[in-house]
């Protein structure tokens, strides 16, 4: 059997989580499977995989008509494929052209929703209206749907109402416990602006609204002034959001000391020896399928403090590896909190409680550790996988 995987991201072009969980899955599946790897940007070595640039044509031209440009390539070259399997609304199109060009089933992966990610129309303008008619077009039109969590799978039948629920699947995200495990480097996390002997909390994401950042910002100037705040943090969607994390970022700063701002992508030895340094890791997520990081972070043994939302419940056991702060949230498809002052104050004393107490904060990093190699190893996340597959290609 040849699968095509059809992604944007792809090493070493990664950004997100969906990059992440699409590099692993690849790696796991090919131990028995053909699987040949069409994405976006620059040539890769790697056998098997094959890089698509903008053509000319659409160089300079709304981002998302470039994205469907390369879209179409990728489609054409999937001819001989059993099966396609595409990872965001990026490669959407081309599973969905290649179903209909090639006659071969197609399976999405849900790692977002578009109509859940209202704020990317900032980003992308009219390209908004496009990527969410390619959602939900390829969507309704695959053989499978995973979700990457039941709040997911949730969402995305309350989106798109007329997908067949059965077709619908959980395969949760997994985590390389061997890539991610604690890394006791106290050098490095202290070179990284990290004192190993005062409480800290970390941060890592992309600065977007779904990442809930500005709250997370408003919540610290109530934590005690010896907590440190680090942030691993850049990649903005737009300069507007870039401009509120910065003002936010020097407010915060003429009010106490400890905030660390580190704006570069970390390589995994050093973002390994900050996440077991902490002492709490903060995911303050308005919108967040399942969430990478916190397993990342579970990895390292660092307690998680996330937000009660989407899929973040399923990955952090409240009160044993970590501490769910609850949020009430618009129904408009912005994730905004109804009441923003009661989340950042929720916030503030779920971490303020973690770090004060620094033996139970290591007893939940530890359990989180166990809960990681229990139930999101990726081998396991590969297995379901390979069933989803099977199951499609026998209708």
């Amino acid at each position: 059997m040849r699968v095509d995987l059809l992604t944007r991201e792809y090493p070493p072009e990664v950004y997100g989580g969906a990059g992440v969980h699409v590099a692993e899955l690849v790696r796991a599946l090919r131990r028995d499977i053909d699987v040949a790897v069409r994405c976006f940007g620059a040539e890769r070595e790697e056998p098997g995989t094959i890089a698509y640039s903008t053509p000319q044509e659409f160089g300079g031209r709304n981002a998302a008509l470039a994205t469907m440009g390369v879209d179409l390539l990728m489609a054409a070259d999937a001819a001989g494929a059993d099966l396609v399997h595409s990872h965001t609304w990026y490669a959407n199109f081309a599973g969905f052209t290649a179903k209909r060009l090639h006659g071969i089933p197609h399976v999405v992966t849900a790692h977002s929703l578009e109509p859940l990610r209202p704020w990317k129309a900032e980003q992308l303008g009219g390209g908004y209206r496009l990527s969410s008619w390619v959602e939900r077009a390829a969507f309704e039109d695959a053989d499978a749907v995973i979700a990457v969590s039941d709040g997911m799978r949730r969402d995305i039948l309350r989106a798109y109402p007329a997908i067949d629920a059965d077709r619908v699947e959980v395969v949760y995200n997994g985590i390389d416990l061997v890539d991610w495990q604690p890394n006791p480097d106290v050098e490095t996390a202290r070179s990284l602006g990290l004192d190993p002997d005062r409480p800290s909390i970390v941060f890592v994401g992309r600065i977007t609204r779904q990442k809930g950042l500005p709250y997370l910002l408003r919540a610290a100037r109530r934590l005690p002034d010896d907590v440190q705040l680090v942030l691993c943090a850049g990649a903005p969607d737009t300069e507007e959001i870039m401009a509120e994390v910065a003002g936010l970022v020097e407010e915060l700063r003429t009010e106490r000391g400890g905030v660390v701002w580190i704006d570069r992508h970390l390589p995994r030895n050093e973002l390994t020896a900050l996440l077991t340094a902490a002492t709490a890791f903060v995911c303050p997520s308005v919108y967040e399928p399942l969430g990478i990081v916190n397993l990342e972070a579970m990895a390292c043994g660092a307690p998680v403090v996330g937000t009660a939302t989407g899929g973040i419940p399923e990955v952090v056991d409240d009160g044993v590896t970590g501490v769910l702060v609850p949020i009430e949230q618009a129904d408009d498809g912005t994730g905004t909190p109804i009441d923003p002052d009661r989340f950042v104050a929720d916030l503030a004393e779920a971490l303020a409680r973690v770090v004060a107490d620094p033996v139970r904060a290591k007893a939940m990093g530890e359990a989180g550790r166990r809960r990681a190699e229990a139930q999101f190893a990726w081998d396991a996340i590969a297995t379901r996988t390979r069933e989803v597959y099977a199951r499609v290609l026998a209708r």
